[in-house]
């Protein structure tokens, strides 16, 4: 079974977008999947032009763009739970204009994870916030229905949110948004949190996978940490799994490209029939 694999742009951000997809190729990913806080200080003035820019760029080394990830981390007034009506709309306007960049790039995948953008706030009840968030992205995902892209919602550890902290309670979530474009994405790092295990998640969720991320539980890439990514690779390839596995590391060990590049000899080991 052939797998595609991406990185996670924001591995190579100390290089210009053009040389950061150029190094991504040549180290052998077919495509990259891209922060928005990479393009932008100021996440929130991503534009048409960023995207032409990524569309020439992923052309000129020969890459595809897959989609986005981090959609909302380093911004300030976007929230999806929070009781300010104003923050949640400002967050769905937000996550909307990221569907249509995405779409303009070729992309299929919107990965939503971040967390800050997501918690609770003290005293509000979790249903309440549920349905504010379900409101939201229901909007989103209807836009994104049309334009052919996928909102991924990542489930984090308990640790990182105190919304949507389970794959169980994502699946959940995405019951109620009750729209095509909206499934699960699996994260190596965040699947160790579940009871049940890595491999029992992915078989348990296999009709709701959408995307998954490659690292593991201390921070490195797939590979680089305690977890067998063996048995996570054949699970994948026993539920029939065609998407792409994007490698997203938060510690970049021993270098960025070392940890791109390893990241991704191990992730070829664990596919090899």
């Amino acid at each position: 079974m052939f797998m595609k694999f991406a990185l996670c742009n924001e591995v190579l951000q100390h290089l210009s977008i053009e040389d950061g997809f150029s190094k991504i190729a040549e180290i052998g990913y077919d495509g990259v999947e891209i922060a928005p806080f990479t393009l932008k200080e100021n996440p929130l003035d991503v534009n048409e032009e960023d995207a032409e820019r990524c569309i020439k760029a992923a052309e000129s080394a020969g890459i595809e763009i897959i989609g986005l990830h981090w959609l909302m981390a380093k911004t300030e007034g976007l929230h999806l739970t929070h009781q300010d009506e104003g923050m949640r709309n400002a967050a769905c306007e937000f996550l909307k204009k990221l569907t249509k960049l995405t779409a303009q790039m070729g992309g299929k995948i919107m990965v939503l994870g971040s967390p800050q953008q997501r918690n609770l706030e003290p005293g509000t009840p979790y249903e309440v916030a549920f349905e504010r968030a379900v409101s939201a992205i229901r909007e989103v995902c209807e836009l994104a229905d049309e334009h052919g892209v996928t909102l991924a919602m990542e489930p984090l550890s308990p640790v990182e949110t105190s919304f949507l902290s389970s794959c169980r309670e994502a699946r959940r979530f995405i019951t109620a948004v009750n729209r095509p474009a909206c499934r699960l994405h699996l994260d190596i790092k965040a699947m160790a949190h579940e009871t049940a295990g890595p491999v029992a998640t992915i078989f348990e969720h296999r009709w709701e996978v959408a995307h998954f991320h490659g690292n593991d539980v201390n921070l490195r890439g797939p590979g680089q940490g305690p977890t067998d990514i063996k048995p996570i690779a054949d699970a994948l390839k026993a539920i029939d799994y065609h998407g792409w596995v994007s490698v997203e590391p938060f510690d970049y060990h021993p270098t960025s490209e070392d940890c791109a590049r390893i990241s991704l000899e191990n992730l070829n080991k664990a596919f090899a029939n």
